[in-house]
């Protein structure tokens, strides 16, 4: 009997083997996209976005006025020139991943900043979602030091409870549409604490759960200001992204549960096969 059991617990192993669950991701770290050094695609080809394995950033770019809002993607690295000619560096130096390349986007709400994740095969189940984010230097020296449309964070006392914050928002529907699936904030900024010593500005790149947005289409982001004038937000409405990333528990397709069945009932054969033979 000790032999068939074992003959059994091995042919059960051999047919269960290929239906053990796995995991797989959607990564996006834009090492698929190209550029050259300490450059920048800010949209001017008119395609209306990019792609990067197969979510899409939307772009809007104005040729006669050569503006853009929406996404690019950057390779710059410079953390140290401050205002509107360093708009494509990130104020960590460089991107996330190590490839180089990362997103930097512009605008202050879903409707200009968003993208559409592709439709997932019904057989993987999201288990999680994340994406790195950072400040660019244009926004962040203009909080760090004030300019001449923004102020300085935390005034000249230092105490102002100043904030740039980066709502991402998950949606049912594709461009931003639909229900809203779920919210989630990231301060790039934050001098709200009695202690000032808590005072910062994102400068490294920072991993965001975004597991409360898994089932949305499209994902948009918000950003919003503690510096508003008469004509909004004066803070630069912009922030970097990089590794957005999805990971998923693999479900067997049908047609392998219906190999399993086979193989199940294959096992149960040879084991009885090879009870007739023990003594």
């Amino acid at each position: 009997m000790m032999v068939s059991r074992f003959s059994l617990a091995v042919a059960l192993w051999l047919v269960l083997a290929p239906m053990a669950a796995r995991a797989e991701s959607l990564s996006v770290d834009f090492s698929d996209l190209t550029l050259g050094s300490e450059s920048f695609n800010n949209g001017s080809d008119g395609a209306g976005g990019f792609s990067s394995n197969g979510v899409f950033f939307r772009n809007s770019y104005n040729p006669t006025w050569q503006t853009w809002s929406g996404w690019s993607y950057s390779n710059q690295t410079d953390n140290t020139t401050a205002g509107f000619g360093n708009q494509f560096s990130s104020f960590a130096g460089g991107d996330a991943s190590g490839d180089g390349i990362y997103a930097v986007a512009y605008g202050q709400s879903p409707s200009s900043v968003r993208f559409d994740l592709p439709e997932l095969d019904p057989h993987r189940s999201p288990v999680s979602m994340s994406a790195s984010f950072t400040n660019t230097t244009y926004a962040a020296l203009s909080m760090q030091n004030g300019d001449a449309f923004s102020k300085k964070f935390g005034g000249s006392t230092g105490n102002d409870p100043d904030f740039f914050l980066l709502t991402i928002v998950g949606y049912s529907g594709l461009g931003a549409s639909g229900d809203i699936i779920g919210e989630v904030d990231f301060y790039l900024a934050d001098f709200r604490f009695d202690d000032s010593s808590l005072d910062s500005i994102v400068q490294d790149w920072t991993t965001v759960d975004l597991s409360t947005l898994i089932g949305a289409r499209s994902i948009g982001f918000r950003l919003t200001s503690s510096d508003v004038g008469t004509f909004g937000m004066n803070t630069p409405a912009y922030f970097a992204m990089d590794d957005f990333s999805i990971r998923f528990s693999v479900i067997p397709e049908p047609a392998s549960i219906a190999m399993f069945g086979v193989g199940l009932a294959g096992a149960v054969a040879i084991v009885r096969r090879r009870r007739g033979r023990i003594v």
